[in-house]
């Protein structure tokens, strides 16, 4: 099962996100990413296969520190396309919006021969990209990051739980649910989302539950 951590924080989110990934690793995974949007306003992502300790190799290893105070993260367990980096979440559509997707979006064939024939470039065999890629298609005609989503997620079938970030919209984390779970946790560090309040806990104990179909900014 793949798990969800992501949030708006007051200090350097990282090591938030890292925990919480950690919290997760009981619900089995085969590779990890992270996405934090960096004080030059710009997405900047880690990905590793294998356990999170080889993500915060990866971190360590990086140029650009990861010291954003909005980003999302991702535990995957493969469902379109093997374990690899490539294919570990957070995926980005066009250094424009990043998602991380719990699910399985079942007419994502049908999404990404559409949005192939309206330009865009998918980088992995996920049935994820297309989600990223229909939320920037979205942005084009809409106020914020939110209203992109809410047009956005009308076009999918199947299940999903989402986190998306932009830098057309910072200080925003949007989540989305149907068929898969999220939760907001809200601290006086932040407000966070995650797939499983145990991700939280060591940060707050104050949750909101999604309802089916929620769409919800975190701010």
């Amino acid at each position: 099962m793949c798990g969800i951590v992501g949030g708006v924080s007051k200090k350097n989110i990282t090591p938030v996100l890292i925990n919480g990934l950690k919290k997760l690793e009981y619900r089995g995974y085969d590779s990890a990413g992270i996405v934090t949007l960096c004080k030059n306003n710009r997405l900047n992502r880690a990905r590793a296969v294998g356990r999170v300790v080889n993500l915060e190799k990866r971190i360590k290893d990086k140029e650009t520190p990861m010291d954003g105070t909005i980003g999302i993260a991702h535990t995957r367990w493969a469902t379109h396309g093997e374990p690899s980096s490539r294919n570990a979440h957070p995926h980005i559509c066009n250094h424009t919006v990043s998602v991380v997707h719990n699910g399985i979006i079942e007419n994502f064939l049908e999404l990404k021969a559409t949005q192939k024939a309206d330009g865009y470039t998918f980088t992995s065999d996920t049935d994820t990209e297309v989600i990223g890629h229909a939320i920037h298609q979205h942005l084009q005609d809409s106020e914020s990051l939110l209203e992109a989503t809410q047009k956005a997620i009308l076009m999918f079938k199947g299940a999903y739980g989402i986190g998306v970030i932009s830098p057309k919209d910072p200080g925003h984390v949007i989540a989305a649910r149907s068929g898969s779970p999220l939760v907001v946790g809200i601290s006086k560090k932040g407000n966070f989302i995650a797939s499983d309040q145990m991700a939280l806990l060591d940060i707050t104990k104050d949750f909101i539950y999604l309802l089916e179909g929620d769409r919800k900014s975190v701010v």
